[in-house]
């Protein structure tokens, strides 16, 4: 039956992109980008039946269901290296525009918005009293980052990793807010850890850089960080725009706390929106440190 392809989605991420008389599966929405700006994403223990023409899914259950067909905002050209020798080298100049880019719509003369979080951010955030972070990898390292900034903010914070956090009882304190960190979205240990924190009563917000993604379904609050996609294996603006997000975070509860006055609010937010300029500055002097650096090993072999 070669017109006829079969999928389930168990564990991994997986997402149908639709074309024109032409359908694919994949992963990730950055693969198909070159074929298609249209997708469904599917939901843990799918089923779905792929032909050219059409498209029919099976939740869990095993009945029909829609799953809603959404709009990916990214050009194919995200995914190319350009005019750089290699994808990090492109990334970490990428830093100011990306960075700016997640700060867009969030400060509004010196306040921050928090509606910016998702509809019901506010709710969330004027409720929490502890932060539980969960998350893997270099997200992970963002977390911990994170913890500093909130227990300055005078907020009880703990950061554990997912694939820890899942295979253990959990016990949620009244009040905690489960903030995930996630670059895809999709990362099967967070999103496990989401599941279980959600059921244990705790509010679930979450960080990530794909919208429509798992973990963004999953979670009533969401921080969208605006990286795009990363293909540089050691993580550059991922982790500089999750930094930003939860300093974002870090800044409303300081404000609910009374550990940040609203003069020093106001003076962080200024230091946010100056930094993508700030690192650009430092950023172009790429070939001066380039130099110093030659020079310093010159040095060292002398």
């Amino acid at each position: 039956d070669p017109d006829r392809l079969i999928v389930a989605r168990a564990g991994s991420p997986l997402v149908v992109g639709i074309g024109v008389g032409e359908n694919f599966i994949a992963s990730d929405v950055f693969a198909l980008l070159p074929v298609t700006q249209q997708f469904i994403f599917l939901e843990e223990g799918d089923v779905a039946e792929i032909r050219r023409d059409w498209i029919k899914v099976l939740d869990s259950t095993g009945q029909v269901t829609e799953r809603p067909v959404r709009a990916s905002q990214l050009a194919a050209s995200t995914a190319d290296k350009g005019p750089y020798r290699h994808y990090m080298l492109k990334e970490i100049f990428e830093q100011p525009a990306v960075i700016a880019e997640t700060l867009e719509g969030r400060i509004h003369k010196g306040r921050l918005l928090e509606e910016s979080f998702g509809h019901e951010a506010k709710r969330l955030l004027d409720a929490t009293r502890n932060v539980q972070i969960i998350a893997c990898g270099t997200s992970y390292h963002a977390g911990l980052v994170c913890r500093y900034w909130l227990e300055e903010a005078g907020v009880p914070c703990s950061v554990e990793v997912a694939s820890e956090f899942r295979y253990r009882k959990v016990v949620v304190p009244p009040d905690t807010l489960f903030i995930t960190i996630s670059q895809s979205g999709e990362t099967a240990d967070t999103l496990a850890a989401m599941e279980m924190a959600r059921e244990a009563g705790a509010l679930l917000a979450t960080v990530c850089n794909v919208r429509g993604s798992s973990a963004w379904r999953l979670a009533p609050s969401q921080i969208l960080t605006q990286a795009g996609p990363e293909i540089g294996v050691a993580s550059t603006k991922a982790f500089t725009t999750q930094l930003v997000s939860l300093t974002l975070i870090a800044i409303h509860l300081g404000r609910q706390t009374g550990e940040l006055t609203p003069e020093k609010a106001r003076e962080l937010l200024g230091e946010l929106i100056a930094l993508p300029n700030k690192m650009a500055d430092l950023i172009a002097h790429g070939a001066q440190l380039q130099e110093i650096r030659r020079a310093s090993c010159r040095e060292r072999v002398a």
